[in-house]
């Protein structure tokens, strides 16, 4: 087993994962994010992006390969250290807007804060700082049956970011969202990971999301590939474009 390259706080060798039904999820992938680094997981439904976000975050233990957090060896942690992981370093934010119906907007935001061990009045203060960034600090006492679909994922964004993790795993963090909200919104996440120096891993089928990272890896298939862009066959238009061919790495 050998250590990953100092300057990449995330690092996965060789992932290997099946789903219950036989069908693959990963086919050998390998990747290093470095720190303080957007990284976009590009593809279409189904080539499994939220799978390797999933066995990055160590949320789901791949089959085979390695994983490693910092040059610790997520793969080979316990599940109780997995999930403290999770809690103490990392964000996630789900296609979906997760909350807990009995808390209200600050309280679901500040949520992460407190699980671990923040105080009530500081954590709200953290909470209610990146709601107004998102421009729904006015929800703050409402509950989420009170919201809009797209309000309440702000709120699950807010939740995110409140406890700057050292990586924010998102996996289609603006797929409810109408296209100006979805603007408004990437703009916060990105520009508050480079200012706090947050890791972010974003899943995206988007290309104008992807656009906003610094660096794009592609899936296919549950494996990496790279698009080769060819030349138009002789006695073609030029006006049809390139050609594309994706080949699996």
């Amino acid at each position: 087993m050998v250590a990953p390259p100092d300057n990449d706080v995330l690092w996965a060798r060789a992932l290997h994962f099946r789903h219950d039904d036989g069908s693959p999820g990963l086919s050998g992938v390998s990747l290093g994010v470095r720190e303080g680094e957007i990284l976009a997981v590009g593809g279409p439904r189904g080539s499994g992006k939220t799978t390797l976000l999933r066995c990055l975050s160590g949320l789901l233990p791949a089959k085979s390969g390695e994983v490693w957090f910092n040059s610790v060896p997520v793969h080979t942690m316990t599940p109780v250290a997995r999930e403290r992981l999770r809690r103490e370093r990392f964000g996630w934010i789900d296609p979906a807007p997760l909350l807990v119906a009995e808390l209200n907007v600050w309280e679901n935001a500040a949520l992460p804060l407190m699980l671990r061990g923040t105080g009530r009045r500081r954590a709200k203060t953290a909470a209610l700082e990146w709601l107004e960034r998102l421009d729904i600090g006015d929800t703050a006492r409402r509950h989420p049956e009170e919201l809009t679909h797209a309000e309440r994922q702000r709120v699950c964004i807010a939740r995110a970011l409140a406890p700057a993790p050292s990586v924010l795993f998102a996996d289609e963090p603006t797929a409810p969202l109408h296209r100006i909200d979805r603007a408004h919104v990437l703009r916060t996440l990105t520009t508050a990971a480079r200012s706090h120096g947050i890791t972010v891993v974003l899943a995206t089928h988007d290309a104008q999301t992807a656009a906003l990272a610094d660096r794009t890896v592609s899936l296919l298939d549950g494996r990496r590939v790279h698009t080769l862009h060819l030349p138009p066959l002789p006695g073609t238009a030029e006006t049809e474009g390139l050609a594309a061919c994706s080949l699996s790495v």
